[in-house]
């Protein structure tokens, strides 16, 4: 039995892209109809951003990027429709930016009780779709028991940063590989794909390095 393709992916879940490209990643894979492992890994686009940020996703955005909040509300509305074109309700008006290490803390969490997927989807959804605060201990042990998880347990972990060492160790390995910008995919640990890309770019590369290992074992 052939081992699964595996992908890593880094993504943050303030990144309007990731989730984005999380949607046509999955219809890529979808199409390509094999066998695969994903594996998410933490990458923050704005490690200094304090928990709780004073102001709208247009005033963090502007004074990020030093652009007129007339382009960035244009920029938004572009987005949001791209993000409606793959089935996502994005509510930039609700947007609670925040500082996601804690976050990133709980996707490892639920990825030690074999449920990491479950909650990436759902950290995404909660800070794009929903204005859920995604950067507080409360507001995701709370999350996290919507879920079925232990709120107390999840507590505990991230007030003690139980899995920090794990959002540092795939910091560092995006660093090794030179990840500057996300979403960014890694296919058997050799092809990287960045960006959201088109599902045909996902579907061609699995089915290339599907073919590569048919060949390698013939």
């Amino acid at each position: 039995m052939a081992e699964p393709i595996k992908v890593d992916i880094w993504s943050d879940i303030a990144c309007p892209w990731c989730f984005i490209g999380k949607r046509k990643f999955e219809e890529g894979l979808k199409r390509f109809g094999g066998d695969v492992e994903v594996e998410y890994h933490s990458f923050e686009l704005s490690p200094d951003t304090p928990v709780d940020f004073d102001g709208s996703t247009t005033d963090f955005l502007a004074e990020r990027k030093g652009m007129p909040h007339a382009q960035v509300e244009q920029m938004l509305a572009h987005v949001t429709g791209i993000a409606s074109s793959v089935g996502l309700d994005y509510d930039f008006d609700a947007v609670k930016h925040t500082n996601t290490v804690k976050g990133h803390q709980l996707i490892h969490y639920a990825k030690a009780h074999g449920r990491q997927a479950e909650m990436k989807e759902r950290l995404l959804s909660a800070y794009f779709e929903e204005g859920r605060h995604v950067g507080r201990i409360e507001d995701l042990a709370d999350i996290a028991a919507e879920l079925g998880f232990d709120r107390d347990d999840v507590l505990a972990a991230l007030q003690s940063d139980r899995y920090l060492a794990d959002v540092r160790a795939d910091q560092q390995q995006a660093i090794a590989y030179g990840i500057q910008g996300v979403p960014f995919f890694v296919l058997d640990g050799k092809y990287g794909v960045s960006g959201a890309q088109d599902p045909s770019v996902f579907e061609n590369v699995l089915s290339q390095v599907s073919a590569e290992r048919e060949g390698d074992a013939a």
